[in-house]
């Protein structure tokens, strides 16, 4: 009985969240450009505040600081499998490749992290973000957007996003020991509660927004199967090995790496597409990985 109530308590905010923001589209409750100001506060207010919390309060070693770097190899090895498997298969697309790698950890990870595991420290999926955000905004957007940007131009896309100055802040605070310090004198919890009040409404309005833009009708066409498919298989095979080498030499919360790997592609990718067509498609394809990754959900509330 306790597992069962367990399990509704925590799964059943998030599909509720869902279950809203699909409500407030089809009965117009929110326009899209409410919408998309809903996500702007969640993204660029709320969730730096998540991420400066997470990373001054996380525990800096050797190991955790391997962690980054390992994600960062992980994403440039899901690219290439990526590109190789989707000519050799014959995938439709040329976004394709670049939903075989990455994960949506700001507009959904840290969400459902939070709600997993509610008494745990949200660092452990902060460091897991950290390296992939660090492949995000390098190698993937220099390939999504094409070569012909400059580095400075690649450098000052970084820097304009308040993510970034968030996990900047972060380590600042914690890998200096400032904020250990400034806990000392009793400030430290000064932070916290600022940190902790603005980034309360970070899962709801994630959720929401999630919800708003989940393309049900697209969900079970062939082409977003496959491509679903493919990603699973490229991105299970990558967990498969970090867990290996988690075995012997732990770095990882097991939880959270399962949970990052098991997350839609990044959300920003339609974007990028040239032709209505595609733009269609990807977004069929990420809104069936987010099907896929509440389904995880689910079954990770049985056991967390």
């Amino acid at each position: 009985m306790d597992t069962v109530l367990g399990l509704v308590r925590t799964a059943l905010p998030v599909f509720l969240a869902l279950a809203l923001g699909v409500l407030c589209r089809r009965k117009q409750l929110l326009s899209r450009e409410g919408i998309d100001t809903l996500k702007k506060v969640a993204v660029d207010i709320a969730l730096p505040a998540v991420v400066i919390g997470a990373l001054a309060t996380a525990e800096y070693t050797g190991k955790s600081l391997i962690l980054p770097l390992v994600i960062f190899l992980a994403g440039c090895l899901g690219l290439l499998l990526g590109k190789v498997l989707c000519k050799k298969l014959k995938m439709p697309g040329t976004l394709t490749p670049f939903l075989m790698c990455g994960f949506e950890g700001g507009m959904l990870g840290y969400a459902l992290f939070g709600l997993l595991y509610p008494g745990e420290s949200m660092s452990a999926f902060a460091l897991i973000d950290l390296g992939q955000a660090f492949f995000c905004f390098t190698i993937y957007k220099a390939l999504l957007t094409g070569s012909n940007r400059s580095m400075k131009t690649m450098v000052k896309d970084c820097f304009s996003t308040p993510v970034v100055w968030g996990v900047i802040a972060g380590l600042l605070l914690g890998a200096t020991g400032l904020y250990g310090w400034l806990t000392k004198i009793g400030l430290g919890s000064v932070i916290t509660a600022c940190t902790d009040f603005i980034s309360a409404p970070t899962s709801m309005l994630i959720l929401l927004s999630v919800g708003y833009d989940l393309d049900v009708k697209g969900l079970l066409q062939k082409d977003t199967l496959k491509t679903v498919a493919l990603r699973l298989a490229v991105m299970g095979c990558m967990l498969a090995v970090i867990l290996l080498i988690n075995s012997f030499f732990p770095i990882v919360h097991t939880g959270a790496m399962v949970l990052a790997f098991m997350l839609p592609a990044p959300y920003v990718v339609p974007i990028f597409a040239d032709r209505p067509e595609e733009r269609k498609q990807v977004s069929s394809a990420l809104s069936a990985m987010t099907a896929v990754t509440l389904a995880v959900f689910a079954v990770m509330c049985v056991f967390a």
